[in-house]
């Protein structure tokens, strides 16, 4: 039964690294700036949905390699792809971390309102970390890891948050709703039965 439910995790995180890089080089509009490029995408909604669905270790892991992946194929964003990593990674702590460990969302599968309120707040604050670290940790990893003009890494940053903004708007939405739509679907699932980190 172990070995079921590890297979079945394993299968489920591949699953959701799929979607997180079908969402970030299928779904998104391009922003090129003087600068360079900023994107409004649907990766972040697949690994705040990772991190719900999965716990926050696995969900960030989840959203690290599919939002990674995907960096590293676009040439316009190649050179993002450590930071692209590093954040995910904390996104799906932060979400997993406040639904999982601080709500206890999966021992309240029944109470419809708590759940959808605190998959709403995890959401809430694994977009409101991105929407304050994406344009800080882009500006600092542009201008001194590098060496992108300051000016030029300034705005690059300013377009970032607003890009960041919306992201953050329509993943905290839509992972939210996937989540409440699918839970009846996956709480008996092997993957869904192991405790969330």
């Amino acid at each position: 039964m172990k070995n079921k439910a590890m297979i079945s995790r394993i299968c489920a995180t591949a699953l959701l690294s799929a979607l997180c890089y079908i969402g970030f080089m299928f779904l998104k509009i391009n922003i090129t700036t003087p600068a360079g490029s900023t994107a409004i995408h649907f990766g972040n909604t697949f690994c705040v949905l990772a991190a719900l669905l999965l716990g926050g270790v696995q969900g960030g892991i989840a959203g690290a390699i599919g939002m990674g992946l995907a960096d590293i194929m676009d040439p316009l964003y190649i050179t993002s792809a450590p930071k692209t990593i590093v954040l995910k990674l904390m996104i799906g702590i932060i979400v997993g971390l406040v639904a999982h460990r601080v709500a206890h969302i999966k021992e309240h599968g029944e109470e419809r309102t708590y759940v959808i309120k605190w998959t709403f707040l995890a959401s809430l604050a694994g977009m409101a970390f991105n929407v304050i670290a994406d344009p800080l940790v882009g500006f600092l990893y542009k201008n001194y890891i590098l060496g992108v003009n300051y000016e030029a890494a300034k705005i690059l940053a300013a377009w970032s948050s607003v890009s960041t903004l919306i992201n953050a708007i329509t993943s905290i939405i839509i992972a939210s709703f996937l989540y409440s739509a699918l839970l009846p679907h996956v709480k008996h699932m092997p993957f869904f039965q192991q405790k969330q980190k």
